[in-house]
């Protein structure tokens, strides 16, 4: 089982750097085939990076060692319980990629931060204790970590963040969705919110959703 990352790149000359997070029990072959159907045209030069969740015994699945970017002692209806410090190393995790991609000479408004399910949590912390400004985050079927007063966010109000959630999720209730979106606008940020007709999952819709806001994003 290989902790690398695994990276498809658009373009050799790549410009802008997109840091997809999996899911818990996944790994970073889970979103590359998902590249396609975002439908981007071929002149945006991106490397697609999928990094590995480190393998744990999490709480939740009796102790199973499985991909998990943190472990979730306890699922209550309206939030998660869940081992912070592990939560904070993974966050150190992705923003160690964004500082190496930025020495690199990528500029940090052309990295983005997409995450479903747990990685999505993940991808909100990164995005919003980084801090320089980077070119948005994509939360996909997930929810905040911690609260964002606990968390003292740094990232300027003023970057961009998609919200992509499924009416009928049993896994990451569309209610806990809906709180992160309305932490997310009391600090003064301003999502963008869209449900789907879907479970705990993606969608060709949302992934459309997904490629056209890239798109829109890095021909700014």
């Amino acid at each position: 089982m290989s902790d690398m990352p695994i990276i498809v790149d658009t373009a050799a000359d790549f410009d802008s750097v997109v840091i997809w997070m999996h899911g818990l029990g996944a790994d970073g072959s889970d979103f590359p085939p998902a590249i396609p159907y975002l439908s981007l045209p071929e002149s945006l030069k991106i490397r697609f990076m999928f990094p590995n969740a480190p393998v744990r015994p999490v709480t939740i699945n009796g102790g199973f060692e499985m991909r998990s970017w943190y472990d979730i002692l306890s699922m209550e209806a309206g939030g998660r319980e869940i081992n912070a410090q592990q939560l904070q190393q993974s966050v150190a995790q992705v923003q160690r990629l964004i500082d190496e991609y930025i020495e690199q000479g990528i500029a940090a408004q052309r990295i983005f931060l997409v995450g479903f399910s747990q990685g999505g949590a993940v991808a909100y912390e990164a995005g919003l204790t980084y801090p320089h400004a980077l070119g948005g985050i994509v939360a996909m079927s997930t929810y905040l970590p911690r609260s964002l007063d606990e968390v003292a966010p740094v990232a300027p109000t003023a970057l961009p963040i998609l919200t992509l959630h499924g009416e009928y999720d049993d896994v990451v209730s569309i209610a806990m969705g809906e709180a992160a979106k309305q932490q997310l606008d009391t600090h003064g940020y301003a999502p963008q919110w869209h449900v789907y007709p879907m479970a705990h999952e993606v969608s060709l819709a949302s992934l459309e959703t997904l490629g056209q806001w890239l798109q829109l994003q890095m021909m700014k």
